[in-house]
């Protein structure tokens, strides 16, 4: 069981860095409907593609074949997905010149994300304290997937060429909110690349631990734990 988190850290933070998938959003059952979707859009216009594909293993075997292959890749998973399909599609005998077409039909749908219930109200609250960062190690895209309006700045790993843990990311997310490290907060439900990177590059950290597990690092732990954002924004709102 949780224990009441402590907000008493918290009375000079100057900006917040936010952490997107999983944090916002449920990252998984975005992943399989857009690979869903990929599958459907390749059994259209590359059917011997498609047939290759059709475990989950065989799409792993692929991906994972290209990251030997293309290390310079590590952070951009973009350009992972696309050269995934274009190996694909070149060993099946398709057109490799669709894997463009073909990532853009599983960026597409990526970007449709179902928010967490306590999200649009956090965020209409944060933002109108603090400027936000979004800080993500993913792709989505805030302006596409329809909260571009809260959020100051974006720092995405697979545009700087670096992600999280790596302490660069959250200086350079610290620095695109106009502050120094030890007076941003970074929120995020990873314990490692968010919550204790974030500690380990000098910000303050929020662990948002929606399923209530133990923490699982030896040494600091989060400045505050909190089960929703709904109840980091209630403790945040006596230090605003």
């Amino acid at each position: 069981m949780q224990s009441q988190p402590d907000f008493s850290a918290f009375s000079g933070i100057r900006a917040i860095t936010l952490d997107l998938d999983d944090t916002l959003w449920p990252i998984w059952p975005t992943i399989e409907r857009a690979e869903r979707v990929l599958l459907q859009w390749l059994h259209t216009h590359a059917p011997a593609t498609a047939q290759a594909l059709q475990t989950a293993e065989a799409v792993r075997a692929v991906r994972n074949e290209i990251g030997s292959l293309r290390p310079d890749l590590a952070h951009d998973l973009n350009g992972l997905r696309r050269e995934s399909i274009r190996l694909a599609l070149t060993r099946a005998g398709d057109d490799h010149t669709l894997a463009e077409a073909a990532f853009e039909a599983f960026f597409a749908e990526r970007q449709r994300v179902e928010l967490f219930e306590d999200v649009l109200p956090a965020l209409e609250f944060l933002a109108a304290r603090w400027p936000i960062v979004a800080l993500s190690n993913g792709t989505a895209d805030v302006h596409v997937v329809g909260l571009g309006k809260f959020f100051h700045a974006s720092v995405s790993a697979h545009r700087v060429g670096f992600a999280k843990p790596d302490a660069r990311i959250f200086d350079l997310a610290a620095k695109a909110a106009g502050v120094p490290a030890h007076s941003v907060l970074h929120i995020g439900d990873d314990a490692m690349l968010d919550v204790k990177a974030a500690m380990d590059a000098g910000m303050l950290a929020v662990w948002v631990n929606r399923s209530g597990v133990e923490w699982p690092h030896e040494g600091a732990t989060p400045h505050a734990t909190v089960a929703s954002l709904a109840q980091l924004c209630e403790g945040l709102s006596t230090k605003a």
